[in-house]
């Protein structure tokens, strides 16, 4: 027969220990090695393609560009949604695939169905940029930077060239975005008058200076035994020689270049306006790399900023924002929980064991079982964030359970009087299949969570996998070397044979335990009723996705009427911001306005620490409202840190002008609802158009395009687009040359009309000849879902939770009676969140089912593993109940809650009925076992359970800061943990009796159809 592994273990102590440095020696150099971060490192299938073509309207942009990509990515295998967005001379096309496809050839294969239909695509638009959405793409820093000594453009550039580069070089860094400041350009501002004399379009000219001022590479050349490399330099080396520049007109005459214009060595157009706390500044966004650590990167950047302001004491860093001081709060907030759970089980672990060894014993097991942990979570690229550190702080009260149990056991055994060695060794092997059908237990149910589909999903990836590994070493632990500590360290009880007196609760316990094994039928019917109570309470729980968390700082969408300028909309955006900086609440405001929609801006806010103001977050958002909402003709409205709203969904249709009205029937009942703040939707605003429509005949005739006529006024009115435009050089850098004319003439539409455009046969005619000019209204932004037209609507949640802000939305009249045509789908937090529910459910019953396969395997019995398992239901109602007390959503934490219940409360069970077994076994009889086995387990299944709730309860209460993730999961834990240690000591006995009686039947009516043996 082959010895035991907690037998070898004690009889060969050296294995054992040497097995465990190593695996603490390597644990902790891995653990130095995770990167901190605020989430797990998501993986998300997105691919986006985004197509410029500068100066085209939407309207165009649709037909011409992204219905095309939109007809090209279709096909993909494993597309899951499209999602496009169009504005002035942008389309965005964002392809969603299934969480089973892989990024890479996702991407690829974009790339090759965009790379099929390029040259159907208009001649004008820049390359599209294909490239996957990274969710590390949201800045952790943000910083502005000031100076006495250097202007805007000055600043701008030391941004783009000096700190970009410095900035890059450190690891964990991926990307530096500059906000606001201005860039610097040569200028021909053209003389419409003198181009109407000369014959010649801007297009011409800069077409010219984009092909004569260029340095070209032409090729080699051998001079006798010597080899040359030919180089064309064309690049004017001054501003000088560039104003002499001859070109060609369309009369084969030359002008030089002054002769049609005045060259500025100037700056572009500036509609960014960047402010601090209404000083101009000059931002600058910090995004780290896939797999760093936020901490890390942070410190990095902070001690580089240092030195760069060392070096030059005329520029002034200061930091605005940051998401890296919310991460290391987290990081130290749940470290200090973690201690906190671990000191208090250590001390209810004294306060049963009463014994100084037994306590330390169990105590070393949280080290033992946790460090190991970090060498795996090294291998699979996980990090210590909010999720797998709460995995950490949550399974603490699990790790010394088993180890609980085992010196319990021995203890009782040496009170019998066997001594340490000997105790050990029986007591090790009497517990053992017990010890490690619980801990299978607990893999079994993380482990398929630990696979859900979905971005949710990949949450519960780190959780479930990080509690399962830290479980399995808790095992071993148990197994090799709790036993072999307590046979060396363990020392005699002073009486012995003592008998524990029942006091006055087991005495109570066990006339409860035969009153019901008495009166089986009225037990389980109030089980029953019991379970079905735990369901019913469900429905009164409110549902969120996940609790908003206290980021510390606010962001406020801004936007006036259409045709507002830039310095219009930056003075309303500092009148705000002097509303906001008046709160006790904020520290500072940067507010900046939008280069694409010049009426449209943001403004940053930055609060106190949370334990220094008594509003939240989301309190501060919703009290200071109502003060920014007063303002005339300003629309303001508050988004999350993260992006996006709390609620958000499309409604889709074909019928654009249906579809904006619908929108606007939903959005006018939902602002009349107390639940919901900043409601708005995309329906755009139509902002004036000038069209230009060419008399086809008298254009042909002169063979002239369309195509030239766009190119004609886009150059006049904004210049050529940057790859085409001509460089001028000035050392290292290189300047854009643009031609363009006069900003003031730009509202003088006789310009347009006297504007030359080339004919076929090199004379040019005046743009009115040929075309004719109408004002009228277009769309700004125009949004598709699924190759569809959609409208979004979204709103903030006002102190309300998700489901509650659901349950009224859908009761709007507007949305219970949509027209014909129109639909309405879930986006956001809402599509995840119904996306969560459906893969959870699915998960828990692929749990339920690899329990009592491993409880199958484990113990040979088909019937006694549904006796354990119907102990489950009875952790639901107190969860449900707790929750719905404290006012607690149900949402991600408490999912993660419910399945620790499910581990602890199959845990008990399986405690009680293996010993009820093995007392069957001894020759006990049914009602002698039932009794024997819920007086001696009850006491470790106590311990066990209190020892849990010392380190959730202090999560529960709110008591440290960034807990908001973690207490909801404490309170479902707390609730589940008290009902399911109480019933399962009452209930579990009364179905072991009914189904052991129900075995016998079985046998008695099988037997004769099996074979017997002999």
């Amino acid at each position: 027969m082959p010895m035991p592994l907690s037998t070898w273990s004690i009889r060969n102590p050296i294995p054992p220990l040497v097995l465990f440095l190593v695996l603490i020696v390597a644990g902790s150099i891995s653990f130095k090695f995770l990167p901190i971060t605020q989430l797990p490192n998501l993986v998300i299938p997105i691919v986006v393609v985004n197509v410029n073509q500068p100066g085209a309207a939407p309207s165009e942009m649709e037909t011409q560009v992204t219905q095309k990509i939109e007809g090209a990515v279709t096909g993909i295998t494993g597309v899951k949604h499209i999602n496009s967005t169009i504005s002035e001379g942008s389309s965005s096309t964002m392809i969603e695939f299934y969480m089973s496809t892989e990024i890479d050839r996702a991407v690829n294969d974009t790339r090759d169905a965009i790379s099929k239909i390029r040259s159907e695509l208009p001649n004008n638009v820049l390359d599209p940029v294909i490239e996957r959405l990274e969710a590390e793409s949201q800045p952790i820093l943000i910083y502005t930077l000031g100076s006495s000594e250097l202007n805007q453009e000055e600043l701008s550039w030391y941004i783009d060239d000096t700190l970009s580069r410095e900035l890059l070089a450190i690891p964990g860094v991926a990307s530096v975005s500059r906000n606001g400041g201005i860039d610097r350009e040569i200028i021909l501002v053209l003389n419409p008058e003198r181009l109407s004399a000369y014959g010649i379009s801007a297009a011409q000219v800069s077409q010219q200076i984009s092909s004569t001022n260029i340095n070209m590479p032409s090729g080699r050349f051998n001079v006798g035994d010597q080899e040359y490399t030919l180089r064309t330099l064309g690049s004017q080396k001054t501003i000088e020689e560039l104003e002499n520049l001859w070109i060609h007109l369309n009369n084969d005459q030359q002008v030089k270049l002054t002769d049609l214009g005045n060259i500025v060595d100037g700056t572009i157009e500036q509609r960014n306006l960047t402010r601090q706390n209404n000083l101009p500044v000059i931002t600058f966004s910090i995004t780290r790399s896939k797999g760093s650590s936020d901490i890390n990167v942070g410190d990095a950047v902070a001690k580089k900023i240092s030195e760069l302001s060392a070096k030059n004491p005329n520029l002034k860093f200061s930091l605005a924002l940051s998401m890296v001081e919310f991460t290391q709060t987290t990081y130290d907030s749940t470290i200090y929980t973690f201690f906190e759970a671990a000191i208090l089980t250590i001390l209810v672990i004294f306060i049963f064991l009463k014994d100084i060894r037994a306590t330390f014993i169990a105590a070393i097991t949280i080290p033992l079982s946790i460090i190991p942990t970090f060498i795996f979570m090294n291998m699979m690229g996980f990090s210590l964030n909010m999720v797998s550190l709460l995995a950490i702080s949550l399974v603490t009260g699990v790790l010394v359970d088993d180890a609980i149990v085992e010196i319990e056991n021995i203890h009782r055994h040496m009170k019998e009087g066997l001594k340490p060695f000997k105790a050990s060794v029986i007591a090790a092997n009497e517990i053992g299949l017990a010890v490690v059908a619980t801990t299978m237990v607990i893999c079994s149910v993380f482990v398929p969570v630990s696979f859900m589909d979905g971005i949710a999903g990949q949450y519960f990836r780190e959780f479930g996998l990080t509690v399962a590994i830290s479980a399995f070493f808790s095992l071993v632990v148990a197994r090799l070397l709790t036993p072999m500590l307590c046979a060396y360290f363990l020392k005699m009880p002073k009486y012995l044979h003592d008998e524990e007196k029942q006091g006055f609760i087991m005495k109570r316990y066990q006339s409860i335990l035969r009153w019901t094994l008495a009166h089986r039928a009225k037990t389980v019917s109030l089980a029953f009723l019991v379970m079905f109570f735990s369901f019913g309470l469900a429905k009164y729980v409110p549902s969120d996705f996940i609790p908003a968390s206290d980021y510390g700082q606010s962001r406020l969408s801004v936007q006036l009427p259409r045709g507002v300028s830039a310095k219009d909309t930056d003075a309303i955006m500092q009148e705000i911001s002097a509303i906001l900086e008046k709160r006790e609440e904020v520290v500072s405001t940067i507010t900046s306005v939008s280069s694409q929609n010049v009426n449209r801006g943001e403004i940053n806010i930055k609060l106190l620490p949370a334990d220094e103001r008594t509003l939240s977050q989301r309190e501060f958002e919703s009290d200071v409202l109502p003060s920014l909402l007063a303002l005339a003709d300003v629309k303001v409205e508050f988004s999350k840190v993260e992006g996006g709203k709390d609620l958000s969904y499309n409604l889709i249709g074909s019928n654009s002008e249906l579809l904006t009205i619908t929108a606007q029937n939903i959005a006018r009942e939902m602002r009349t609802l107390p639940e919901l703040i900043s409601v708005n939707t995309s329906a755009s605003e139509r902002q004036p158009e000038l069209t230009v429509t060419p008399d086809y005949a008298k254009a042909a005739s002169l063979g002239i395009t369309p195509v030239q006529i766009g190119q004609a006024l886009n150059i006049a009115s904004l210049g050529d687009i940057e790859a085409n435009l001509g460089k001028f050089s000035e050392g290292s850098r290189q300047l854009p040359i643009r031609v363009r004319l006069p900003a003031a003439d730009k509202q003088n539409i006789e310009i347009l009309h006297n504007l030359p455009i080339k004919t076929a046969n090199g004379n040019s005619v005046p743009l009115s000849a040929i075309a004719s000019f109408e004002f009228n209204l277009g769309p700004t932004v125009i949004e598709r879902y699924d190759r569809i037209q959609k409208i979004a609507i979204e709103a903030n949640l006002n102190n309300v939770v998700l489901g509650e802000a659901e349950s009224k939305f859908f009761e709007l009249p507007s949305v219970k009676n949509l027209p014909e045509g129109i639909t309405l789908t879930r986006s956001g937090d809402s599509e995840v969140f119904a996306e969560l529910l459906r893969n959870f459910f699915l998960a828990i019953g692929a749990g339920l089912l690899l329990v009592y396969i491993v409880q199958v395997l484990l113990y040979k019995d088909w019937l006694q593993p549904l006796t354990r398992m119907a102990a489950l239901p009875l952790s639901i109602g107190g969860a449900f109940l707790l929750l719905l007390i404290t006012d607690t959503a149900f949402s991600m934490p408490v999912m993660i809650g419910m399945l620790m219940l499910m581990g602890i409360a199959d845990k008990n069970a399986i405690l009680l009925v293996d010993y009820m077994l093995e007392l069957l076994d001894r020759g006990y009889t049914k009602q002698e076992a039932i009794l024997k086995a819920c007086q001696v387990r009850a006491r470790p299944i106590i311990m066990t359970s209190l020892a849990m709730l010392a380190g959730m309860i202090p999560i529960s209460l709110g008591i440290g800061l960034n807990t908001e993730f973690k207490a909801p999961m404490a309170v479902a834990v707390v609730g589940g943990l008290i009902s399911s240690t109480l019933l399962s000591l009452i209930f579990v006995p009364v179905l072991f009796s009914l189904m052991r009686d129900f075995r016998e039947f079985l046998a008695k009516k099988l037997r004769p159809l099996v074979n017997q043996e002999e």
